[in-house]
């Protein structure tokens, strides 16, 4: 089985975008894991979705083609994605010559492919002019695809990709099929899976895609991404429930990543190992690769234990594994084997994590530990309070579940409310829910 032809990343995200030089660095980084495809669409980009009328200024221009020139010389296929769909009036010749004078601004740089984005905006017809003209939103949408297939025709050396208003889901509902049906076959289109951020990427769902609108799924694979909503999440976690059959099934799979540029690239190389060889692909070795290779060989192996808190996405609900087979080993013991042993051994294994958190703040890769400074802090807040919590129990005696009463009750629960207050994800659930369980925060203890 042959490995994923299209792979890499798509600047797609919300938020701040990356700065010229985390671009250039990234350009650098996806070439040296074997990807071959970048997409520029920050959605806070204003000239690709607010304002994509206007033309790119002198300044950003010049940004624009030193991102150019640098895609060239790493052998990295640039994509641009114009996001028109919030104001684009279909029925007016004027938005559509707008549309094609922006992408021919672009390609003048040197970005050879093209993408339209229409993802993110209303399910129907906004303008009056529109509703009058066209059926519905596909058939709109149709009209603009069309003149911009023809135009890239008529150019040559160009590909369009097609970013749709329905991007997850079955694949065979009636807009992606009516969209589908209606696309030149050399025209790709992005598909998200069965969820906006999909667990599992399988073949027979792609298959399904495939019948429906005449073309294998190009995936745009919404992971490590952690805007809007995930925004208080890390997703430095394994890369994972992707079919090996991907390599047959799909155009290709291109990666969302966060905002944080450099914690990203643990996930990254994850896809890339991925596309690289479906079959073989080892989540937990390949992780493993990464985490050393963006930490750095001082660190990977404080950094490994650091990761385990963060593997939580929707591509994994395992949270923090190591820590949590701890507190429920200790949970055992203290309630029904020997308190004392329990509660040493326990503040051993979190006086370790301590030093861990401690380390953190001095990585080797100062860019990383810059972006992740937050999640270091929440770690070790999480960290500094099941020790406050341990050293509140009881050690003596046996029989009954951990707890917590008086006033040390209120020092512990006073943790757990500051941790809830950061809107921080660390360890998952696993310490929020043994803090509320020793407090009794929902029994009547």
């Amino acid at each position: 089985m042959s490995g994923i032809e299209t792979k890499g990343i798509v600047e797609g995200f919300y938020g701040r975008p990356w700065t010229t030089d985390q671009r250039l660095d990234m350009v650098d980084f996806i070439a040296e894991i074997g990807m071959n495809t970048y997409v520029y669409s920050p959605k806070d980009d204003p000239f690709t979705r607010r304002r994509w009328r206007e033309p790119y200024d002198r300044a950003a221009a010049d940004e624009l083609q030193i991102l150019t020139d640098r895609a060239r010389a790493a052998k990295i296929s640039l994509s641009y994605g114009l996001s028109p769909g919030l104001s684009m009036r279909y029925a007016e010749p004027d938005d559509t010559a707008a549309v094609h004078a922006k992408l021919d601004s672009v390609r003048e740089l040197g970005i050879t492919d093209v993408a339209l984005f229409l993802d993110d905006i209303p399910w129907r017809l906004q303008h009056p002019g529109d509703v009058a003209a066209f059926p519905d939103l596909v058939a709109a949408q149709l009209s603009l695809v069309r003149s911009l297939e023809r135009a890239l025709d008529s150019a040559g050396g160009s590909r369009l990709t097609v970013c749709p208003t329905l991007y997850c889901g079955r694949g065979d509902e009636p807009y992606i099929a009516a969209l589908g049906s209606g696309l030149h076959p050399d025209t790709h289109l992005f598909w998200t899976g069965r969820a906006i951020c999909s667990p599992e990427l399988d073949a027979a769902d792609a298959d399904v895609f495939a019948r429906a609108t005449g073309r294998r799924p190009l995936y745009w694979d919404n992971f490590p991404v952690n805007d809007v909503a995930m925004t208080g999440e890390l997703h430095i976690g394994p890369y994972l429930g992707r079919d090996p059959r991907l390599s047959e099934a799909a155009a290709g799979i291109i990666a969302n990543p966060m905002p944080l540029a450099e914690a990203s690239k643990i996930a990254l190389a994850g896809v890339a190992d991925f596309c690289r060889d479906p079959e073989g692909f080892d989540p937990e070795k390949s992780w493993d690769a990464a985490l050393g290779r963006v930490s750095g060989a001082r660190d990977a192996a404080d950094f490994r234990e650091f990761a385990d808190a963060f593997r939580g996405s929707a591509l994994c609900t395992d949270d923090a594994p190591r820590l949590g087979d701890a507190l429920d080993r200790f949970a055992f013991r203290y309630e029904f084997d020997d308190r004392a042993a329990a509660v040493s051994e326990l503040r051993a294994e979190l006086q370790r994590l301590a030093g861990v958190a401690d380390r953190m703040r001095r990585l080797d890769n100062a860019a990383l530990g810059a972006e992740i400074a937050p999640w270091i802090e929440q770690y070790s807040r999480g960290i500094d309070a099941l020790i406050v919590a341990v050293d509140s129990l009881d050690a003596s005696g046996s029989g009954g579940p951990p707890e917590v009463i008086g006033a040390e009750r209120d020092a512990v629960f006073a943790r757990l409310q500051g941790l809830r207050s950061t809107g921080l994800r660390a360890f998952g659930d696993r310490v929020d829910m043994f803090l509320s369980d020793i407090v009794g925060e929902f029994s009547s203890r």
